[in-house]
């Protein structure tokens, strides 16, 4: 609604093939709703994987990517697409790893590095 888009494609969470142009609402509504569904996404997974959060982002990325090129039939080369992926993916953990620790911060799990 903010930007004035009414209808968007069954494959817009995949498209990786829109133009990148700032005056190109439909890239910045996909942009704007990759990179706030990861952020979100990271304090989600919180309370369901408490510290971990950084190895369920990147698990859930690789999954994303492997649909994407399932649904699109082609992997994707281009690099605005990669480059609002890896921003998506660092605000996730970092978020994520943040509330976790603040959350959970007497039962975190330190590796024990004396022996190693």
């Amino acid at each position: 609604m903010l930007f004035e888009v009414h209808e968007l494609d069954v494959l817009a969470p995949f498209d990786f093939k829109t133009n990148p142009s700032w005056l190109n609402i439909n890239y910045k509504v996909l942009l704007v709703s990759t990179e706030v569904t990861y952020f979100v996404c990271g304090l989600l997974f919180v309370p369901v994987v408490e510290e971990w959060v950084w190895d369920y982002a990147i698990s859930v990325t690789i999954l994303h990517v492997v649909i994407t090129s399932t649904v699109m039939l082609e992997f994707p080369l281009t690099s605005h697409w990669w480059a609002a992926l890896g921003s998506g993916l660092i605000s996730m953990i970092c978020g994520g790893q943040t509330l976790a620790y603040y959350l959970f911060k007497d039962n975190f799990i330190y590796p024990d590095l004396d022996n190693f």
